[in-house]
């Protein structure tokens, strides 16, 4: 019973670490949007946390499993990924495609960098209140109320 508890919030907790690492890329990008030749960073959050938890947890937490180009379904589409090549010294940072060519050789492109920010700001932030809600549903269970 125990593990069931702590497997959710250790989930939540890997998806939080994730998240303020993803924010801390998107704020390097922006800090060096001038840095002439400089090429923009991320990761997919999925995989990161595919990784992170295995597909085991994954599968437990959402109900879904997940085949090895990203669907749930054998009958969906699957979508090229464009957005993110991942890094090749087996870490979880990528390079972001570039989608405009600049003269200098930056690879930043800053509306989508900052839609990319603001997104992931208010999914930390649901995290974050996830996490407080299944921290207050527990100290209610356990006080009897």
């Amino acid at each position: 019973m125990l593990d069931k508890l702590t497997n959710a919030l250790d989930f939540q907790s890997k998806a939080l670490v994730l998240r303020a690492e993803r924010q801390r890329d998107i704020a390097g990008n922006i800090a060096n949007a001038d840095t002439p030749g400089y090429a923009a960073r991320d990761f997919s959050f999925a995989d990161a946390m595919r990784d992170a938890t295995g597909p085991s947890a994954t599968a437990a937490t959402t109900g879904r499993t997940w085949s090895s180009d990203g669907r749930t379904d054998a009958r969906h589409f699957a979508l090229p990924s464009t957005a993110v090549s991942a890094g090749s010294d087996g870490t979880r940072d990528g390079y972001t495609v570039q989608t405009q060519p600049t003269l200098d050789g930056n690879s930043v492109d800053l509306d989508r960098e900052r839609a990319a920010f603001a997104e992931n700001a208010v999914r930390y932030e649901a995290t974050l209140r996830f996490i407080n809600g299944q921290g207050k549903t527990l100290l209610a269970a356990i006080q009897g109320q």
